[in-house]
């Protein structure tokens, strides 16, 4: 048998050929044309809505069995479930009481600190007022008394203060003297002195207060003017929007008192 004869018989009976160049072509067209993957937009949002589907599929599972498991829990489970909520639920709130107490303490707190502080300031000042170791400015009236004769005595003197007190005067000075609780006049018409410093004519009041109620007190019948003026005393009185008395004294430490606060 020939070669070619049996090359014939050959493929004949079973044996393989090479594939034709078109058809590996083919197949290798369709290989390419199905990987790698080519994803549209399309199927990417379609993925993603399966994606939220099954996960919300799931957590709906979730939630079934989980109410499923109450439904079918025991009356007694049941109970001790709810007093565990109620408790923790009072917990809760009572804690919260808790808190807004201690928030409104804290501003009460310092509500009080500042309103204690302001009072002190207050206090500080009226003091310092009274003592004389303050400047102060305010209305109030200029009276003046002048005493050609050398009549006017420490006593006539000191009934014009007492009676200017008793009007409402809040700050006094007289001839360049702060008054304070303990001033004393003493001395003669024409050496008169006060808290121990002499003075002399035409001697000026200078007063804080209210001037509708000084400047009457000091005019009522049988009163300071008129006495003064049977002494032969000129007195003028001017009333003031804005009178300055800065005048001070100076701040003494008491030897023995000490306040009962420290």
């Amino acid at each position: 048998m020939s070669n070619d004869a049996f090359d014939a018989e050959h493929d004949e009976h079973g044996g393989q050929a090479e594939p034709a160049p078109e058809e590996q072509t083919g197949r290798q067209r369709l290989i390419a044309g199905i990987w790698p993957p080519r994803v549209t937009r399309a199927q990417l949002i379609v993925a993603v809505l399966l994606f939220v589907l099954g996960l919300g599929l799931a957590i709906q599972v979730r939630s079934n069995s989980d109410n499923s498991a109450l439904r079918g829990a025991r009356q007694e489970d049941l109970v001790r479930i709810l007093d565990e909520v109620d408790d923790r639920t009072q917990r809760l709130e009572d804690e919260k009481q808790r808190l807004v107490d201690q928030r409104t303490e804290l501003e009460n707190s310092s509500d009080q600190a500042e309103e204690a502080r302001k009072q002190t300031v207050e206090k500080e000042r009226q003091l310092g007022i009274l003592a004389g170791t303050v400047a102060v400015h305010g209305p109030g009236i200029t009276l003046s008394i002048s005493d050609p004769a050398d009549a006017v005595q420490a006593d006539m003197l000191l009934d014009t203060l007492q009676e200017l007190r008793a009007a409402g005067a809040e700050a006094i000075e007289i001839n360049g003297v702060r008054v304070v609780a303990n001033t004393y006049f003493s001395g003669d018409g024409g050496a008169v002195k006060v808290d121990g410093r002499k003075i002399t004519a035409p001697y000026v009041f200078t007063v804080i207060g209210k001037p509708q109620d000084l400047e009457p007190a000091l005019n009522i019948p049988g009163g300071v003017v008129q006495t003064l003026e049977k002494e032969q005393a000129t007195v003028h009185v001017a009333r003031s929007d804005d009178i300055v008395i800065d005048a001070l004294r100076p701040a003494e430490r008491p030897d023995y008192s000490r306040s009962s606060t420290q």
